[in-house]
């Protein structure tokens, strides 16, 4: 008799509710998500025919050519660089949005300059699926595939 005269028993609020209360109260923050979202993938989809077909055929190959240490090679390096840890940051932060946020970061791991990122890079695009589309994508431009020797 005394739960009818209290009403219903209340209910603790949810993550869900917590996380419903945050986007209402950062709507703009939602909307420069999803705008920086759409941003990445445009420039993804523009970026990565250009890089997968201006990588050279031995891209994959264990023993390269060292880097080139004259001065243009240096500043070439530096902004290739910068311009990775960009899209690596744009990339963690695009996490939580669906599909972006990893393809961002792979493309900004592929321009940084980082210790064990040849052997991470050689087990990704080695696996036939990935490396069929690769090599697809550098036929259309008239580019030889790449190899795994």
């Amino acid at each position: 008799m005394t739960q009818a005269l209290l009403g219903p028993p209340r209910r603790e609020p949810s993550w869900w509710d917590a996380v419903a209360a945050w986007l209402d109260a950062h709507e703009a923050v939602v909307w420069w998500m999803f705008a920086a979202s759409l941003a990445s993938l445009l420039l993804v989809l523009a970026l990565l025919p250009t890089l997968v077909a201006r990588l050279p055929a031995d891209y994959l190959c264990a023993v390269r050519a060292r880097p080139d240490t004259r001065a243009r090679g240096l500043l070439a390096r530096l902004a290739r660089n910068a311009l990775g840890w960009l899209f690596l940051l744009v990339g963690v932060v695009l996490i939580p949005l669906p599909g972006q946020g990893l393809l961002t970061m792979l493309v900004g791991l592929m321009l940084v300059d980082l210790p064990g990122k040849r052997r991470l890079e050689r087990r990704i695009l080695g696996r036939p699926a990935i490396l069929q589309t690769i090599n697809r994508m550098r036929a259309r431009r008239g580019r030889p595939p790449l190899t795994l020797a």
